[in-house]
C-alpha cells in the first residue's frame, strides 16, 4: 500500500509538471518528453482494482455544447431578443424547445399585428446573415375556400390540406397520387386544386383570384384574399414586401391556424442564370390562430392571436456549418481587455487592477500565474481574441500610468490609471455609465 501510495503521488506531481509546461508553452519536445515520463509512471501505477468507475452521461434528451456552439447560440439568441424587445415584447418563459416564444394578443384592426410579425420574422433573419430568405404567405380561409370550389368533401379537408403541405418537398404528380390513390380524391378534383395550388407570386395574384369566378363567390376565400391584399399594402410600407410570396401550396398542417399563415424559407442560389431560387428548409414559421386560446379559457372567450416562430437548433447548425467552411474563429470570451505585466512581483498590482475593471463594469482577465512571461500573455490574448492589454510595469506604477496596447495593431499609449476604464470602453464602444 505504501508503495502504490508512493506511485500516486509521483504522478500527481509529474501531472502538475506537465500541466505547468503546456501553460508556459513549452517547446513540443519537452512536453513530449515530461508526457513519456508520466504514461512511464502510470504504467507501473497499474489499474486500481477497489476503485469505483464512473460513467458521466448527459441527461437524455438533451446534449452538451462546447464553448463554440454556446457562443454561436448566445449571438443568435441576442439578435432574437434585442429584436423581440424593439418591437414592444414583455419576456415569458415556457418549456418549449428548439423555438423562440413572440405572439400578440388582443382584438386589434385586420393585418395590423400580423404584418408586424412579418416584420419582425425578416430583420431576424436579415440579422443573422444565414443567407437569402423568402416567406411563403397564405390563409387557411383561401385554402378552405379554394378545397369547397374544387368540389373536395368536407370531411377530406384536413387530410388533403396535409397532402398540399408537402409540395415544398415532393413533386405535384406525388401529391396528386397521394390524394387520389390513398386518400380517394376525385382525379378531376385534384386536377381543380393543381390549378390553384402550383400558383405562387405576390399581390398581383391576390387581386387575379379576387376576379376567379369560382373563388371570388366563397365567402369564406373572399375574406381571406381580402385581408391578404390589405397585408400587402402594409408590407409594402414596412419595405419588405420582396421578401413574401403569396403561395398557394403553403398549408401548414396545424389545424388550429384560422388565418394567415407563414412560413421562412432559405434559398439555394440558382444554378443557372433564369432558374428559381430553391427552398432548402424553413427556419420559421407562424399565424393566426383566433381560437387556441379559447379552447384553454373555462368561460370560452375569444382572444384573437398572431405569432410567430424562430426555429433556432436548424439556425445554430447552418451558422456554425458556415464558419466552419469559413473557417472562421468564434470568439467564446467578452473579454476586452487583459492585465498583464511586464515584469516578475507585480501580481499584487495585477490584481489591484483587474479588480477595478471588473468594478468599472469592465470585462477583464489575468492570467493565474505570479510571474507570467509577457510574451506568453500576449499570446493568450491573441488566441482568445480578446482586443486590448493593459499592461503595469515598474516605470508604469513609478509614473501612475497604464500602457494599454492594442493586439490588433500593437500599437501602445501610456494611458493615466484614472483615464482608463474611460479610454477601454471608448475603445470598446461601451457605455461610458452602467444603468
Amino acid at each position: 500500500m505504501a508503495e502504490r501510495a508512493g506511485l500516486e503521488e509521483l504522478v500527481k506531481l509529474q501531472g502538475e509538471r506537465v500541466r505547468g509546461l503546456k501553460q508556459q508553452k513549452a517547446s513540443a519536445e519537452q512536453i513530449e518528453e515530461e508526457v513519456a515520463k508520466l504514461l512511464k509512471l502510470k504504467a507501473q501505477l497499474g489499474p486500481d482494482e477497489n476503485k469505483q468507475k464512473f460513467v458521466l452521461k448527459t441527461p437524455k434528451g438533451t446534449r452538451d455544447y462546447s464553448p463554440q456552439q454556446m457562443a454561436v447560440r448566445e449571438k443568435v439568441f441576442d439578435v432574437i431578443i434585442r429584436c423581440f424587445k424593439r418591437h414592444g415584447a414583455e419576456v415569458i418563459d415556457t418549456p418549449v424547445f428548439e423555438l423562440k416564444d413572440f405572439d400578440i394578443a388582443g382584438q386589434f384592426d385586420p393585418m395590423i399585428p400580423d404584418a408586424e410579425c412579418l416584420k419582425i420574422m425578416c430583420e431576424i433573419l436579415s440579422s443573422l446573415q444565414i443567407g437569402n430568405f423568402l416567406v411563403k404567405v397564405n390563409d387557411r380561409r383561401i385554402l378552405d375556400g379554394m378545397f369547397a370550389v374544387c368540389g373536395v368533401p368536407d370531411s377530406k379537408f384536413r387530410t388533403i390540406c396535409s397532402s398540399v403541405d408537402k409540395l415544398d418537398k415532393v413533386s405535384w404528380e406525388e401529391v396528386k397520387n397521394e390524394m387520389v390513390g390513398e386518400k380517394g380524391l376525385a382525379p378531376e378534383v385534384a386536377d381543380r386544386i393543381g390549378d390553384y395550388v402550383q400558383q405562387h407570386g405576390g399581390v398581383s395574384l391576390v387581386e387575379q383570384l379576387l376576379q376567379d369566378p369560382k373563388l371570388s363567390q366563397n365567402k369564406q376565400a373572399l375574406e381571406g384574399l381580402g385581408d391578404l391584399k390589405l397585408l400587402f399594402e402594409y408590407l409594402a410600407l414596412f419595405g419588405i414586401d420582396d421578401k413574401i410570396s403569396f403561395d398557394l401550396s403553403l398549408a401548414r398542417g396545424l389545424d388550429y391556424y384560422t388565418g394567415v399563415i407563414y412560413e421562412a424559407v432559405l434559398l439555394q442560389t440558382p444554378a443557372q442564370a433564369g432558374e428559381e431560387p430553391l427552398g432548402v428548409g424553413s427556419v420559421a414559421a407562424g399565424g393566426r390562430y383566433d381560437g387556441l386560446v379559447g379552447m384553454f379559457d373555462p368561460k370560452g372567450r375569444k382572444v384573437p392571436c398572431v405569432g410567430l416562430s424562430i426555429g433556432v437548433e436548424r439556425i445554430f447548425s447552418i451558422v456554425e456549418q458556415r464558419l466552419e467552411a469559413l473557417e472562421e474563429k468564434v470568439r467564446t470570451t467578452e473579454t476586452q481587455v487583459l492585465v498583464a505585466s511586464a515584469q516578475k512581483k507585480l501580481l499584487e498590482e495585477r490584481l489591484k487592477l483587474v479588480s477595478e475593471l471588473w468594478d468599472a463594469g469592465i470585462k477583464a482577465e489575468l492570467l493565474y500565474k505570479k510571474n507570467p512571461k509577457l510574451l506568453n500573455q500576449l499570446q493568450y490574448c491573441e488566441e482568445a481574441g480578446i482586443p486590448l492589454v493593459a499592461i503595469i510595469g515598474e516605470q508604469e506604477l513609478k509614473d501612475g500610468v497604464i500602457k494599454l496596447r492594442s493586439v490588433a495593431t500593437r500599437e501602445e499609449v501610456d494611458v493615466r490609471r484614472e483615464d482608463l476604464v474611460e479610454e477601454i470602453k471608448r475603445r470598446t464602444n461601451q457605455p461610458l455609465c452602467i444603468c
